[in-house]
């Protein structure tokens, strides 16, 4: 992938970059990935009769259990020694939930539209960018939780970890994230 670039035309600011088919096969793949998480999630979500009444729309009162799943979707507040925390963060989990999941999926949904399939130019509009980046940071999120990323994982893993070729994706996407945020800086 080259780096993403900015242009201005006639219609307004386009973003631009180019993506081989391998990567874009990759990108893919991960962001559907992230999607069955989300969707799963959110198909998993109980009834509540109150809110079946209202039409109100609630998620689940209790974090994931699934890391990355919980990496995406975090409590509110930090758990402290006070056992209201855990109960205030379940109360604006089953409030606030269904419209997060609605923002990744629809992040998500830019770039599973915008991702050319067989490779080739990608351009988007700043507002497309802007899902893009809420979406790569979803897979970046997903990605590290379930590799075991954290501030003390080297750049660079031993051949023999079988997390090596993954670090690489992760890196990858680390960058194309990072470049779309430089252009997106006026």
């Amino acid at each position: 992938m080259r780096m993403w670039s900015r242009k201005n035309s006639l219609s307004g600011v386009k973003i631009r970059s180019d993506m081989d088919a391998r990567e874009a096969t990759v990108l893919r793949s991960l962001v559907e990935s992230v999607v069955g998480l989300l969707r799963d999630r959110e198909a998993d979500t109980p009834t509540d009769e109150l809110a079946a009444m209202t039409g109100l729309r609630t998620g689940h009162s209790s974090p994931p259990e699934d890391a990355a799943l919980a990496r995406l979707l975090p409590d509110f507040h930090r758990p402290d020694s006070n056992s209201d925390t855990a109960n205030l963060n379940g109360a604006l989990r089953g409030l606030h939930e269904p419209e997060i999941i609605d923002d990744k999926l629809a992040a998500s949904r830019v770039i599973l539209d915008t991702i050319p399939t067989n490779g080739g130019k990608v351009v988007l509009t700043p507002a497309q960018a802007d899902s893009w980046l809420m979406g790569l940071n979803d897979v970046r999120l997903a990605l590290g939780t379930t590799l075991g990323i954290d501030a003390d994982t080297p750049e660079v893993l031993d051949e023999g970890d079988p997390r090596a070729p993954h670090l690489d994706v992760y890196h990858w996407l680390t960058w194309m994230q990072d470049s779309l945020v430089q252009v997106l800086i006026p």
